[in-house]
């Protein structure tokens, strides 16, 4: 092998070296989030829009469901876990074993919203009754004051903090139908809504809008009551969310590993700020109330 042969080599070789060394520091700098896929969208938006404005900053940003969130961050290969529901205390209790130490943030409310087809004229569900649904102990919409035809359930997979909220929430922690289809996410739910007229599905409020800010054709959400006494409410209705009124509501969250660091904190600041809480609302979700803005500052320090 010629000298000129050894010399062109070598060059390669540092620079491939090198590239591999830039592209290695930017991985170290980019801030990963992981998480739920009700949030996703969401998430990636804000952190587009940050990233317009603060041309230094890298962030990426993944769904899978709310416990692959939380995985990752107990596994330290997130920096940020999303998740549309609270920590298990069995959670807590690994991270911490793990060593990690969650600090956990609010950075938006999402009005869990009940859809069906939109030809089927049932005017509203209770609680007890969408739990009824959902557990298999209701199976044709007559039984509430539906249509005489077979319910046919969607909902999301069981890594989903959605599937876990409802379950905990509305199932009274009981098992769903093994007739429920297990959906990968709100856009296949919606999908299969829109496609039975038999259907019942649950998604983020986010959801429930096509481009144009319309309700999605072939779409129903179905008004909600705590009880037989109670009113029912809609999810898109800000105030009865705000108020408990609208009783399937819940915040969406974010944590980090202990104090989050500098660019960590500064991307949180911007989910919080009056113009990441304008994404929010703008992306169909609520915006966080004084008292999630206190604690989340809390939890920065």
């Amino acid at each position: 092998m010629n000298m000129k042969r050894v010399l062109i080599i070598g060059l390669l070789s540092g620079l491939l070296v090198a590239a591999a060394g830039s592209l290695f520091a930017q991985r170290a700098k980019m801030i990963q989030v992981k998480g739920s896929d009700t949030m996703v969208n969401l998430v990636q938006i804000m952190a587009e829009e940050y990233m317009d404005k603060n041309p230094g900053a890298m962030l990426a940003v993944l769904g899978g469901g709310s416990g692959t969130g939380i995985s990752g961050l107990i596994n330290q290969t997130c920096d940020l876990a999303n998740s549309s529901r609270e920590w298990k205390q069995s959670e807590i209790a690994q991270a911490w074993e793990k060593g990690v130490k969650p600090r956990i943030f609010v950075i938006a409310v999402d009005g869990l919203s009940v859809i069906v087809n939109a030809k089927n004229p049932v005017e509203k569900l209770t609680l007890a009754q969408l739990g009824a649904i959902y557990r298999g102990e209701v199976k044709n919409w007559k039984a509430v004051g539906g249509p005489d035809k077979k319910v046919s359930l969607y909902g999301r997979q069981s890594n989903s903090g959605t599937y876990v909220f409802m379950q905990e929430f509305v199932l009274g922690n009981r098992n769903y139908s093994t007739d429920m289809k297990e959906m990968n996410g709100n856009a296949q739910i919606i999908e299969g809504v829109i496609a039975d007229e038999g259907s019942i599905g649950y998604v983020g409020v986010g959801y429930l809008y096509d481009e144009e800010g319309r309700i999605r054709k072939g779409l129903k959400i179905v008004p909600v009551a705590k009880d037989d006494k109670s009113p029912a409410f809609m999810p898109t209705d800000k105030a009865a969310v705000d108020s408990g009124d609208y009783p399937v509501a819940r915040p969406l969250y974010q944590a980090t590993n202990g104090k989050p660091g500098a660019a960590v904190a500064a991307f949180i600041r911007y989910e919080m700020s009056p113009e990441g809480q304008k994404v929010v609302e703008r992306e169909g979700f609520f915006a966080i109330s004084p008292k999630h803005i206190a604690e989340n500052e809390k939890n920065l320090r």
